[in-house]
């Protein structure tokens, strides 16, 4: 019966010691004035052009870093898997994964451009 409340008594100390640090670590790390902060304009954009050029930027970044991630992966899953069959289709998959993405990446200022003209600018 010791044991076992011995274990529990472990268990409270640590969530207690997680809880605490979560604590400090939020305290020194996010600053008293952040509560009463300014609305700080980050990006300024001229027109909306310029919105949908930088829409297009962000998404071909995103897509082809992911589709760069699953060619990785694949590369991996690939060289690693030896010749286990189960492997090699997980690693077809990821391969499949980032030509779609880069496909997408590709055609991203296509869908800018629809855009342009469904705003009109």
């Amino acid at each position: 019966m010791s044991s076992l409340s011995a274990g529990r008594r472990r268990t409270t100390l640590r969530r207690n010691l997680a809880l605490l640090t979560g604590v400090a670590v939020v305290a020194l790390f996010v600053p008293a004035s952040a509560a009463h902060a300014d609305t700080v304009v980050v990006a300024l954009a001229g027109s909306v052009d310029q919105v949908l050029t930088n829409i297009r930027n962000w998404v071909m970044g995103i897509l082809a870093g992911l589709a760069t991630v699953f060619l990785s992966i694949g590369g991996v899953r690939r060289v690693m898997g030896g010749g286990d069959p189960g492997e090699q289709e997980k690693a077809k998959e990821c391969f499949k994964a980032a030509a779609i993405g880069y496909g997408l990446a590709a055609l991203a200022p296509l869908v800018v451009t629809v855009l342009q003209g469904i705003v009109g600018a």
